[in-house]
């Protein structure tokens, strides 16, 4: 496969990605850092430092307004709940065992 298959393969899946996280505004972010280690912000930030690396340049809220479809602040209004203190112990679980 060449790279440049390969990279449309690639932005193609995590436009995917993107579009089902779009979707699935029920799934929290906590929960996602609990399970898979990364949440919408994280993709945000790697998508920002991608584009730095080709020499372009975007906010830490330009980038996750890609990823959330609106601004990071309208999101989190209307979808993102305090976490409770289950998911907080939860994500402590979890950030210990992954950082031994």
């Amino acid at each position: 496969m060449d790279q440049a298959t390969r990279t449309e393969l690639e932005a193609a899946a995590f436009r995917r990605l993107r579009d089902h996280l779009l979707a699935r505004n029920d799934v929290q972010n906590i929960d996602l850092m609990i399970l898979a280690g990364f949440c919408r912000n994280c993709l945000a930030d790697w998508y920002r430092e991608a584009a730095e690396a080709k020499g372009l340049s975007f906010t830490k809220d330009e980038a996750r307004e890609i990823i959330y479809g609106e601004p990071f602040a309208q999101w989190k209004a209307k979808h993102q709940p305090d976490a409770t203190p289950e998911q907080l112990a939860a994500f402590e679980a979890a950030r210990k065992k992954s950082h031994g």
